[in-house]
């Protein structure tokens, strides 16, 4: 057995520590997005502004995009940084910071009226998920750093379940605030409670202890991100397909940001139902995270994957043929299933491939070569639903679902094997 640097000593020797800061912050954050959630709360609030199924499923996909994004801008700086948490520190607070103006639109709606608010309302959602992107490799890269190996899909699945657990109550929650107040205090009531927690996870974030790198052999002269990332495309095949089984995830998902506003219109689901929605989405994701990622640690992350496109091949499926509102609960714990295995278990299985200095590159072409089809899918799915409705956008999702199912199956290979 070879023996520990001194690096990892240190990181070993605060291992648990960081897991039980690292936790904290998963939770803390959970309980904020469940109070201002992405798939129902925000959708909800622009909804009240316009019909356009365009605009409401833009909702979740600037969030998305805007995450993936500036990921492999940021890889050349990230790679050359021995320390990570002052960046992830001073970035994150982008990405929390515009809830409280989320809740300020809220409360002058009926003064600056619905044009405006919906105008300010996309900005701030620009503005959040950009902060998220430019958080992200950071904080990925750190996290990579310290946390073992072994343990990083075991720990990455537990900080996302216990994230989606608070995220399931606060949900509730939220959906008794929206139907307990009148507007324009019920979105309101949500933003500004989802601020405050944004702001206690991020006072955990900074708890944790991430010793300097003083071993870490940084060339004199900054690398070429494009080059180097030109030339892991062009040796690394399985790294290909496996992004082309993220770029297809997108549209294999497309009618995930639709369900809500489908249930909404078809079967006149009211605010109650859609936090209890919510709450079987953000379950299934607490308890997939979990176990899929344990799992993913034991048997590969791809088998995650192949489960994954599995259940988002079923969900559109129970969608398209779904008589009540009823099935919804089905449809959305087989979701949760299929987001888990897109960005937890994607994620997990992106730090595998490559050296630990290509690792910045590696993560950064894993999203932002993800993020057109993460903005196109939204986009063609909601001009589907205003010209033929919500049906269509379901059948393309199930036939590019397979098409993912056979990537995974035949050509995407365990990069840790």
């Amino acid at each position: 057995m070879l023996s520990l640097t001194t690096l990892e000593k240190k990181i070993r020797e605060n291992l648990k520590y960081n897991v039980a800061v690292g936790l904290w912050d998963g939770g803390l954050f959970g309980v904020a997005l469940g109070f201002a959630s992405f798939g129902t709360i925000l959708p909800l609030f622009v909804a009240s502004m316009t019909d356009s199924a365009l605009l409401i499923g833009l909702v979740p996909a600037i969030h998305s995009v805007g995450w993936q994004l500036p990921q492999l801008f940021t890889a050349s700086h990230v790679s050359r940084l021995r320390r990570y948490k002052r960046t992830v520190l001073m970035n994150t607070i982008h990405e929390r910071a515009p809830f409280l103006g989320f809740a300020i639109v809220a409360l002058l709606l009926p003064t600056i009226g619905l044009q405006a608010g919906l105008i300010i309302t996309f900005l701030l959602l620009t503005w959040q998920g950009l902060g998220g992107g430019f958080t992200a490799n950071p904080w990925t890269s750190m996290i990579s750093k310290i946390i073992p190996p072994e343990s990083r899909g075991t720990f990455f699945g537990f900080q996302a379940g216990l994230a989606n657990l608070f995220i399931s109550g606060s949900a509730i929650m939220a959906g008794y605030l929206l139907d307990y107040f009148d507007s324009p205090f019920d979105f309101a009531a949500c933003f500004f409670i989802a601020s405050i927690f944004f702001t206690l996870s991020w006072v955990a974030l900074a708890k944790t202890r991430e010793p300097e790198d003083i071993e870490k052999i940084i060339p004199e002269e900054k690398a070429n991100f494009w080059n180097d990332s030109k030339k892991i495309l062009g040796r690394d095949k399985n790294f290909n397909w496996f992004l082309s089984a993220r770029f297809l995830s997108q549209f294999a998902t497309m009618g995930f940001s639709f369900y809500i506003i489908y249930a909404l219109r078809e079967f006149n689901m009211d605010a109650i139902t859609a936090g209890f929605l919510t709450a079987t989405l953000t379950i299934a994701q607490t308890i997939a995270n979990a176990s899929m990622g344990w799992l993913g640690d034991k048997w590969g992350h791809r088998s995650m994957l192949i489960i994954g496109a599995v259940a988002a091949l079923l969900s559109s499926i129970l969608a398209w043929f779904a008589p009540s509102i009823a099935w919804f609960y089905p449809i959305f714990l087989l979701a949760g299933i299929a987001n888990v295995s897109i960005w937890t278990i994607g994620m997990t299985m992106t730090v595998d491939f490559g050296t630990e200095s290509e690792r910045p590159l590696y993560i950064g072409l894993s999203q932002t070569l993800t993020a057109p089809a993460t903005i196109i899918a939204p986009l063609l799915g909601g001009w589907i639903v205003d010209s033929a409705g919500f049906i269509p956008t379901f059948s393309i999702s199930i036939v590019l679902s397979i098409v993912m199912i056979g990537i995974l199956i035949f050509l995407v290979k365990d990069p840790r094997k």
